[in-house]
């Protein structure tokens, strides 16, 4: 039997980032710690395929099951590793192709899930946070082009055939922002988000593009740090009646809810940051993101008490990553190098749209 490398020690509830581009010797310290799940790496996380690699080898030998490892690389402006990375296209763009093309757009779409999905994978990065389906109004100031289009039925395509690809690929999906986060203008980062519609609204549009991934087995959602009083005056992140009559009990999800950062301006008012991780695990998430401050993750890690349930263990560890191809094999593997030559392809036709424009 093959030994186990790390420490046995089941899963927690929070996902912290680190210091640097290796482990210092305070970051295995917290990454030891019952309550931590996982790891969310940034672009300061990342300068070389190989230290990447080395970083991801390093986390998931500390403990078993091995810590997950995310990334918010979904193309276009959010895409944290660049460098020795095919550059992902925005969604927006694949969603014009869309309008103009359905079946080129699906291709392209699942093209683009399998490549974003096989390059994170071989790194040792279990998944990404993406597809977002947020709906596209033209209001928002952080959602913008991330989102595929205005019209839902639009989103659901597009976001099932990109989840497709990264299924093939060995990667679970997390579609964000649940129940949608692209009618209004604020942005959550920096200020504290509302949106008057009525759940009947949101509903009839925004909702459609989850229920169709759920239907097709997606493994995890992360809520919005919205509030959307006419449903609840708490934030939907952190309120039961979003996560477990709506989304849980009403729309049928049985995957993990994943939290947005809470070191978000939109949630910090909420408490300490012990107190707004203990909010969201109570209203129903899974797993709790702390990021950008190590002193907030040092608060929640010496504070908070918590003990996650057996279910919620299952859904986080059906989140690791299971790559089809290695490192080794990727840059003679045909699938990818049709892969990153159609998406090249794309990329520099919309430039060139650009600069005509």
């Amino acid at each position: 039997m093959q030994r186990l490398l790390g420490k046995a020690l089941p899963l927690g509830s929070i996902m912290i980032d680190i210091e640097g581009l290796a482990l210092t010797a305070t970051d295995v310290k917290r990454l030891l710690n019952p309550l931590v799940a996982g790891v969310i790496l940034f672009s300061r996380h990342y300068e070389s395929i190989e230290q990447l690699q080395k970083l991801t080898t390093a986390i998931h030998q500390l403990r078993h099951p091995r810590l997950l490892i995310a990334v918010d690389h979904e193309g276009g402006r959010v895409q944290r590793f660049r460098a020795g990375f095919t550059g992902l296209p925005a969604m927006q763009k694949i969603g014009d192709l869309y309008q103009q093309n359905k079946v080129q757009a699906q291709q392209l779409a699942e093209t683009t899930g399998w490549l974003l999905a096989t390059e994170l994978l071989v790194c040792g990065v279990d998944f990404s946070f993406a597809p977002v389906v947020d709906l596209n109004y033209g209001t928002s100031s952080v959602i913008g082009d991330r989102s595929f289009a205005e019209q839902e039925k639009d989103v659901a395509d597009l976001s099932f055939q990109l989840m497709n690809g990264m299924h093939k690929a060995g990667m679970c999906a997390v579609a964000k922002h649940f129940p949608g986060h692209g009618y209004i203008k604020e942005d959550t980062h920096t200020e504290i988000a509302i949106d008057y519609r009525s759940l009947e609204q949101i509903i009839q549009k925004d909702i459609q593009p989850f229920l169709h991934l759920i239907s097709n087995n997606i493994e995890a959602i992360m809520p919005a740090h919205v509030i959307y009083p006419k449903i609840d005056e708490l934030p939907a992140g952190f309120s039961a009646k979003w996560l477990q009559d709506i989304l849980r009990k009403q729309c049928h999800f049985d995957g993990a809810i994943i939290s947005d950062d809470i070191s978000m301006r939109a949630v910090t008012n909420l408490g300490t940051p012990s107190q707004v991780a203990a909010k969201a695990l109570a209203a129903g998430c899974d797993l709790v993101l702390v990021c950008n401050d190590l002193r907030a993750s040092d608060e929640v890690l010496a504070n908070l008490q918590y003990q996650a349930s057996v279910v919620s263990h299952a859904r986080l560890i059906r989140l690791h990553g299971k790559p089809i191809i290695q490192y080794q094999h990727l840059g003679n593997n045909p699938l990818w190098q049709a892969a990153t030559t159609r998406i090249n392809k794309f990329v520099n036709q919309i430039q060139q749209q650009d600069i005509l424009l």
